[in-house]
């Protein structure tokens, strides 16, 4: 059978690679390497097995361990057009795809799609989620507002008839009123929440509810506010942008705004720079042009010919504070400009906050911000604008399991006039040249960071790299065409978060441990169904219990899809894993979030129906032929992203 087109996620892989690292910083798996003789691994047969013991989690005898920090009954791993959960929870679609959102929002009908109507409803491909509690409410686990991102739009599946739309089509099939649905499908949403009789519901015509879309007004502030390099004929002083876009994981901040991260920003973009741009090397550092959305045939501003300088308004964090519709979201320079996957934070030990981001591409780096002036919980007022000053830094993990955070500072090292920096501005449109220069890493995709306030560790979810050749294999780093990812946990010096050095170590090397070749390195707890592939985003619960959703599981390859792990740790299970849920056909896991009392795990499921990417013998997935019509499962409807709650049925802890 002839082999089928690409589909959306395989496109955005392809374009992911676009914006290669040609700097020649080592990369993690030629550091690892470094912590062992080179003579010793060659010599084979006992060196491996030692490399082996020092990476791979040793686990004792479940019987002979202390109670288990997960002790659910395990999901089996499997595959089918429907999702699932662990024995004893429940899972329910809370809201999805074209649900109204805004009071007055029409009713979701996919033959009669509007940009206006679209506008009102809940957005596509939901990705992070949030949930602030309500102040005053007398369960504030049980009624909050959602904040939730929506990263991007699959043309094939929500509109009828049209197929797929891409550069290799010219976007035949696309037209005005299609690109400005897609536009308002993007950006986020704020929907009212609340648990009655055990049971969660959106709270309809909330004075909180809001949707932000491509074309919503956002604020550009901190130092590159302004920056000529931000100057468009729309916005000739550089400090207002339309919309957010791409927007994939996020964070939660002590003082109640919502942090929500611009990731793949260069698939909007077409065009060619005029002839001798200065751009030019600071774009194809990002992989622009991307190429994969029709939209600047009818809005010039994403047309590079037009408005050279429209991409760098992208690619940034974005602050909103939910709790005010009214209020404009802001872009806060300072944090960085690259392909932001998560910004989850934690508290320093004297007060000020840090926040730790990936980019997410292969062979590019882990940030971390720290804030110049400590968070004033007393006053929210007070960190209205405390983003806009700290120190943005990216990690070098060094050979002897050291690792520091280098800080990207205009003047300091070699961000220098002298290598094409004017100012602090220009550091930070740059953030990925400036780390190149500084010496970072090298990592193999790098996406969600999260801090684990519990136990002072940071855990970076590196989702794999098929990039990496056969001659670069060796006993450390024993996998060519990686396509399994592996987490790696960092110990700041001291237990501060903010602390300028740290330990690190491979925490688990993801997989099948059954297959030899694939070299995973799961704990000998785990089961057939407990291990996972391509960690993706994470979440840790209240108790410090580390969670981890995947994203690119092939049924055809792997016999399963994509879900949610739960992760040991610490003591002798540690680097178990154990299958918690499991999403339908073509769709990845995303938004992990616990309520604050972990009586309530809040996830999203994005792209349902596609095909399966893997799978030579896979048709292209249509409106009219997706591989699953979840969650309606009604033939005269699509399938639908959309957010589930998970709760322990009769109450309690999640995952006990």
């Amino acid at each position: 059978m002839t082999q089928p087109s690409l589909n959306r996620s395989q496109q955005a892989e392809a374009a992911e690679d676009a914006g290669s690292n040609p700097s020649p910083n080592p990369t993690l798996g030629e550091v690892v390497a470094r912590r062992f003789d080179r003579r010793e691994i060659l010599r084979g047969g006992l060196a491996v097995a030692a490399i082996s013991a020092t990476l791979a989690p040793r686990a004792a005898a479940a019987a002979e361990g202390p109670p288990e920090t997960f002790p659910f009954r395990e999901l089996p791993a499997g595959a089918d057009e429907r999702h699932h959960v662990a024995d004893g929870h429940d899972a329910e679609v809370l809201i999805r795809w074209g649900d109204p959102v805004l009071p007055g929002a029409p009713p979701f009908d996919p033959h009669r799609q509007s940009a206006a109507a679209q506008a009102q409803q809940f957005g596509y491909n939901n990705d992070f989620l949030g949930f602030f509690p309500l102040p005053g409410a007398s369960d504030p686990a049980g009624h909050g507002l959602l904040v939730v991102n929506h990263e991007y739009t699959n043309e094939e599946l929500m509109f009828p008839g049209l197929g797929r739309q891409d550069g290799k089509t010219a976007f035949a099939d696309m037209d005005r009123d299609l690109v400005d649905i897609e536009m308002a499908a993007h950006g986020g949403s704020v929907i009212e929440v609340k648990r009655e009789d055990g049971r969660w519901r959106v709270v309809p015509e909330s004075r909180f509810a809001r949707r932000i879309t491509a074309t919503t007004p956002i604020r550009l502030a901190g130092p590159a506010a302004g920056s000529d390099r931000l100057r468009t004929g729309a916005d000739p002083e550089g400090i207002q942008v339309l919309g957010m876009l791409n927007n994939c994981a996020g964070g939660v901040t002590p003082w109640g705004t919502w942090l929500t991260c611009e990731e793949n920003i260069n698939y909007y973009f077409q065009g060619r720079l005029p002839e001798g741009s200065a751009e030019a090397k600071n774009h194809k550092r990002l992989g622009l042009p991307g190429n994969l959305y029709g939209w600047s045939r009818f809005h010039q501003r994403f047309d590079l010919a037009k408005e050279p300088n429209e991409p760098n308004r992208f690619g940034w964090v974005v602050e909103i504070d939910p709790f005010d519709p009214t209020s404009v979201p802001v872009k806060r320079t300072a944090m960085g400009r690259f392909k932001h996957e998560g910004a989850a934070g934690a508290m320093a030990r004297d007060g000020r906050y840090v926040v730790f981001q990936g980019d997410d591409e292969r062979f590019d780096y882990v940030y971390r911000f720290v804030t110049r002036d400590p968070v004033n919980r007393a006053d929210k007022a007070a960190n209205r604008d405390i983003l806009d000053h700290g120190t943005l830094s990216v990690a070098r993990f060094d050979a002897d399991g050291r690792g520091a955070w280098l800080p990207i500072v205009f003047g300091q090292g070699p961000l220098t006039p002298e290598n094409g920096f004017r100012d602090q501005a220009d550091v930070l449109i740059e953030t990925r040249r400036a780390a190149d220069l500084l010496g970072a890493t090298k990592m193999d995709r790098p996406e969600d960071v999260e801090a684990n306030p519990k136990t002072g560790k940071v855990y970076v979810m590196l989702t794999n790299n098929v990039r990496r050749k056969a001659d670069q294999v060796d006993a450390a780093n024993p996998r060519p065409d990686n396509r399994f990812g592996h987490i790696v946990e960092l110990a700041p010096d001291g237990g501060d978060f903010a602390a300028d050095r740290f330990a690190w170590e491979v925490l688990v090397r993801c997989g099948d441990p059954s297959i030899a070749a694939v070299g995973a390195t799961f704990s000998s707890s785990t089961t057939k169904d407990g291990w996972f592939g391509m960690p993706d985003n994470c979440a840790v619960d209240s108790q410090g219990r580390l969670w981890v959703s995947t994203d690119g599981n092939s049924p055809s390859k792997t016999g399963r899809t994509d879900g949610i792990w739960a992760m040991e740790t610490q003591g002798p299970r540690r680097g178990t894993g154990k299958h918690f849920f499991q999403v339908p056909l073509g769709a990845e896991m995303c938004g992990p979030y616990f309520t604050p009392d972990d009586t309530t795990f809040f996830v999203a499921v994005q792209h349902p129906g596609e095909a399966d990417e893997e799978d030579p013998n896979a048709q292209p997935a249509t409106f009219e032929q997706p591989a699953t019509r979840w969650p309606d499962f009604d033939p005269a409807l699509p399938p639908r992203p959309a957010v589930v709650a998970i709760t322990k049925r009769g109450g309690g802890t999640v995952g006990t």
